[in-house]
């Protein structure tokens, strides 16, 4: 695997030049295989100011912790040039996030030194098309702190693959509703600014409309952090999610819990219709 070093996060921005070149000269014989590499940043402090806003806009306390879904946002600065910097097999603009996992080993202290790396994970047949997953990983020294896995779709056609996960029986937890949020329709364009996640499709409905969307729709990154900041979250814990319907902006949401100890399950779900946005639990380690 070749390796490179970063002394700092690359800035996402930088990245959009390829992105929309991507829109213009279409990727040809590149074989359906992810990029053998891995990027890393090999030391960093977490800048205090960023963090401060991203808890605040999230909901997480300024409690001199750092939440372990931001080092998830942070990696995607990688992502980003991982894919524009590499032979990425697939169009950027369209790929669907369809599942996340956090994983905090100990409590992530904001004044520490850590390293961050990404890396691409495994490729696999998707009912819609194909999936591949990018796999972060934190620590301070030689200790693992925080391991992330984002998994995204990229829409093809399929002679019918079937979904595994669609034939399997669950259980529905026994929801209790904890809170109804009203969600605004500014919300994607001020979680950009400060994720540096600038797809256009949260950005304002007259761009989302372009790739086919109603109105501008929420992160999913931002909607799992929403849930994960109103929840009491254990020391060590790994919290997992699916992504289901997206949710336009603006949107009435309900916010359910499900505890059955060592495990929280939850959802966020359209207000009218119940309909699932978010699906998801936090198991404690």
């Amino acid at each position: 695997m070749r390796t490179r070093h970063f002394s700092q996060f690359p800035k996402p921005y930088t990245a959009y030049p390829n992105i929309i070149k991507g829109l213009v000269l279409k990727k040809k014989g590149l074989l359906q295989t992810l990029p053998d590499v891995e990027y890393v940043v090999d030391a960093f402090h977490v800048h205090a100011r960023h963090l401060h806003a991203y808890n605040e806009i999230c909901g997480f306390d300024n409690n001199g912790y750092i939440p372990a879904i931001y080092f998830a946002v942070l990696s995607q600065s990688l992502q980003m040039h991982m894919m524009t910097e590499e032979p990425f097999p697939f169009a950027i603009l369209g790929l669907v996030h369809i599942h996340n996992q956090v994983t905090q080993y100990r409590p992530l202290a904001a004044n520490l030194q850590y390293q961050l790396s990404c890396k691409f994970g495994e490729l696999k047949p998707h009912a819609k098309g194909v999936q591949f997953e990018f796999i972060t990983q934190v620590k301070i020294g030689d200790e693992v702190v925080m391991e992330g896995v984002s998994t995204y779709l990229s829409r093809q056609k399929t002679k019918g693959v079937a979904d595994k996960n669609n034939h399997r029986t669950v259980q529905t937890p026994d929801y209790v509703l904890q809170d109804t949020w009203q969600i605004p329709e500014n919300i994607g364009r001020r979680y950009a600014f400060i994720s540096g996640d600038a797809n256009i499709i949260h950005l304002h409905a007259l761009t989302a409309k372009a790739f086919g969307f109603k109105r501008a729709i929420a992160h999913g990154m931002w909607s799992k952090a929403k849930a994960l900041a109103n929840l009491e979250l254990p020391e060590k814990y790994q919290a997992e999610v699916h992504f289901k319907l997206p949710i336009f902006l603006p949107s009435n949401v309900e916010f359910l819990t499900a505890l059955q100890a060592p495990r929280t399950d939850f959802l966020i779900q359209q207000q009218q219709t119940s309909k699932p946005h978010l699906i998801g639990h936090v198991t404690a380690l």
